[in-house]
């Protein structure tokens, strides 16, 4: 019987670089935003820092004046009774598109302030 004094460690080696690869591919397209919202460019603003104790609901709003929240399409009905049932400090983030109207935009606020949901960051483009 031949004894075995080391491991060919090679073919791991091997496996686990495909691996590395197929990670690393899928991992640049989930990062993609999927909504293409064309967002205004601003000269005075700041960087966006999310808040590290609450999870910001993500708000938007598409060239087609859809509102969208976390990526589904939702009624003026729906996000109001959503509103109702969130805390006062819920940090709340909007992306409008450029080409959007401006009075869906003014709808979403004032349901956001008919709720006092007064923590919101409306996000731009710096220039």
């Amino acid at each position: 019987m031949k004894r075995f004094d080391n491991i060919n460690v090679i073919p791991l080696i091997d496996v686990m670089l495909v691996l590395l690869a197929i990670v690393l591919m899928t991992a640049s397209f989930i990062v993609q935003d999927k909504l293409n919202i064309d967002l205004p460019q601003t000269a005075n603003t700041e960087s966006y820092q999310p808040p590290s104790d609450l999870d910001p609901i993500a708000l938007a709003i598409d060239k087609d004046n859809n509102i969208l929240l976390e990526e589904q399409i939702q009624s003026l009905p729906q996000l109001e009774a959503l509103f109702i049932s969130l805390a006062k400090q819920q940090p709340v983030t909007l992306r409008v598109d450029k080409q959007a109207d401006f009075g869906t935009f003014v709808k979403v606020i004032d349901l956001l302030k008919g709720q006092s949901l007064n923590n919101l960051t409306i996000l731009t483009e710096k220039k």
